[in-house]
């Protein structure tokens, strides 16, 4: 398992906003952004610029905008020369708003990037922190195999030859659908859930002993492949252990940790007879039952806690 420091390019996230480019530095689109978060400099405007992360974008909204507008072009001026004097990685302006001379002055001067949107401030701001989050969480890579079965998204794991990837093509062959197969890149989206995908290079292969390597999408069809899905259930694959306690009842239930998200998982023990396609199958929609909020097995000891008091009452009577 593998984590990766990500960052994004500021030409990337120029082209996904479709921002209007009003001024630019030297190399603009190669600039690594790397920090969550957005700036909106209106303490630094009035010359506070304690904890000012010159890491982030900054953004001008209408409420900065109507402040600096009650300034003088002189005053204007050297908060914009302050302001931009830091290296900061753009300016962007919301609302289709025209920027002040000063600004692009002092843009110039310091050779910083100034760019427009014409969203509102609090959607592109909404947008594009969920963007940048997307861009840069945390990620991982992990062995296993990702498949999506009845909407669920199932990531299954296991010692190296227990038989995931049989497994899986037999759920493909049921019409559910492959994500990743041997290598699941996982990373943490801005809803604090799980989102799997494959490396681009074996996206849509699979790996099968004894026949080799195989293309899913011509073998079974491009419905077949899925590019991505959340993680809702983990499934442990382990050989048959008769020394080993496994649970028959499924009253708790149990979780695993991925980059500190919690996820539902459950351990298969695998041994000759036992039709492990279809037990994933019942897993998944055992999961997606207790979403809903539905517990078989909390039903049934309710069930017969029930019987149990009716017989003692009956008894004592």
């Amino acid at each position: 398992m593998s984590e990766q420091q990500k960052s994004v390019k500021l030409g990337e996230i120029i082209q996904e906003f479709n921002l209007e480019i009003l001024r630019t530095a030297p190399d603009y689109e190669n600039v690594p952004l790397r920090a969550l978060d957005i700036n909106r400099p209106g303490l630094p405007l009035t010359g506070f610029f304690e904890h000012f992360d010159t890491e982030r974008l900054l953004l001008i909204g209408l409420t900065e905008q109507a402040f600096l507008t009650d300034l003088t072009p002189e005053q204007r001026l050297e908060r914009f020369d302050r302001l931009l004097a830091y290296p900061v990685p753009a300016l962007i302006l919301t609302r289709g708003m025209d920027p002040f001379p000063e600004c692009l002055e002092m843009a110039e001067k310091h050779n910083r990037t100034v760019l427009r949107s014409t969203l509102q401030t609090s959607i592109f701001m909404s947008a594009l922190i969920s963007s940048m989050y997307n861009h840069l969480a945390p990620q991982i890579t992990q062995s296993g195999v990702m498949l999506e079965v009845y909407g669920e998204g199932v990531l299954i794991q296991g010692e190296s030859g227990v038989g995931k990837s049989e497994v899986a093509i037999e759920l493909l062959k049921r019409g559910h659908r492959l994500v990743a197969d041997d290598a699941v890149e996982i990373k943490e989206t801005s809803r604090h859930t799980l989102l799997a995908t494959s490396p681009e290079l074996i996206r849509g292969y699979m790996e099968l002993r004894g026949i080799g390597v195989i293309d899913i999408s011509r073998l079974l069809g491009m419905g077949a492949i899925k590019p991505f899905q959340e993680i809702d259930l983990v499934i442990n694959l382990e050989p048959w252990n008769d020394k080993a306690v496994y649970d028959r009842f499924g009253l708790d239930a149990h979780f695993t940790e991925i980059l500190s998200v919690k996820v539902p998982c459950a351990t298969i023990p695998v041994k000759p007879g036992r039709n492990l396609a279809a037990i994933v199958e019942v897993a998944a929609m055992n999961n997606r039952n207790r979403k809903m909020g539905h517990n078989a097995a909390q039903e049934l000891t309710n069930r017969m806690d029930k019987l149990f008091a009716e017989q003692l009452e009956g008894g004592t009577n």
